[in-house]
């Protein structure tokens, strides 16, 4: 499934998709609500972290939302909500809960895409709705599980829009709608809808959450950062830049492809970071370098890659130079 890329600011990012089914018929808020929310699905992570200030190995949980998109109940959610977690799962509108995992993402949109390993007997597929038709005044509607609590309407306006890489350093590639709309804690990954029943966006968060990790693609299923200049000669990094691998998702290409993560927290030059994790060098024969450039190429040599092709990894591992081979999903 092909996803342009918008967002939200309530700052709430939202992420629109592509022009697909005709509207569903519902003309005022109540009916929308009522045809649309056995669509949205809660979404709970589990996962494990390697702290900084002092904590070592923690595990962590998320609670967001999501929506269903398709008949094989593919769901779209907010990358942040299941990045680089062990246990995803997803709990339909009639209470059926199942496992799945992470398709596609993309951090600099905040956006992924979720496969549920088996559908209940009975959903709601939303229809998606082309975000360059929204204008500043449309009223929107937005359904989530803030803290995991069932499903909930907010009602609000579209007050602004912004272009991609103006608002948030953290989501260069997505483009932000300012909504009025109120965003609470979970509901992280539903859907904004128009009045026709169209899901016009993906509520990301608040823009004043801090943070965002600099994931890649599908490897987003390892979290990590960009080290580069006097932190790479410090690593000993054979090139002026690599994604040093702080935490990666059991199960996921990567973990299947034995990328290993970091399991403690060191002081380098001042900063605080995850190491004795591999150091990425190249994906696919692209070396990772300082600045976005470098960033935006190989992110687009692994969306060229289709499902089942193989992907190369160069890595620096306890100093020495290896190859993996990660299969795409």
């Amino acid at each position: 499934m092909a996803m342009a890329l918008k967002a939200g600011v309530l700052m709430a990012v939202c992420v629109v998709l592509g022009v697909l089914p005709a509207p569903v018929a519902a003309d005022n808020v109540r009916g929308v609500f009522d045809q649309m929310s056995p669509s949205v699905v809660v979404i709970r992570g589990r996962g494990r972290d390697i702290g900084v200030n002092g904590r070592g190995l923690t595990y962590i949980t998320e609670i967001g939302s999501g929506v269903v998109v398709s008949a094989q109940g593919d769901v779209i959610t907010a990358a942040h909500v299941v990045q680089a977690m062990d246990e995803i799962t997803v709990e339909f509108a009639d209470g059926a809960t199942v496992s799945a995992h992470v398709v596609a993402s993309e951090p600099a949109a905040d956006l992924a895409l979720l496969r549920v390993h088996t559908t209940p007997g009975s959903f709601k597929v939303a229809p998606l709705g082309d975000s360059d038709s929204v204008r500043v005044g449309n009223q929107v509607l937005v359904v989530g599980a803030p803290y995991g609590l069932g499903r909930s309407l907010s009602v609000g306006w579209i007050s602004a829009r912004y272009p991609p890489n103006t608002v948030y350093r953290a989501m260069p590639l997505a483009e932000f709608f300012q909504t009025t709309t109120p965003i609470n804690q979970g509901n992280s990954g539903g859907p904004m809808f128009d009045l026709g029943g169209r899901v016009i966006g993906i509520v990301s968060h608040n823009i004043s959450k801090s943070g965002g990790s600099e994931g890649l693609g599908f490897v987003v299923t390892s979290e990590g950062q960009i080290v580069a200049g006097e932190v790479a000669e410090i690593l000993n990094v054979p090139q002026p830049a690599g994604y040093l691998v702080k935490t990666v998702a059991r199960g996921s290409p990567a973990w299947s492809a034995g990328v290993q993560d970091g399991d403690r927290v060191a002081r380098v030059n001042g900063e605080d970071i995850v190491v004795r994790g591999d150091i990425m060098l190249a994906v696919g024969g692209v070396e990772f370098g300082p600045g976005e450039a470098v960033v935006q190429r190989i992110r687009e040599r692994m969306e060229a890659a289709k499902s089942g092709d193989t992907l190369t990894l160069k890595i620096l591992r306890a100093g020495k130079v290896l190859e993996l081979t990660v299969r795409v999903p």
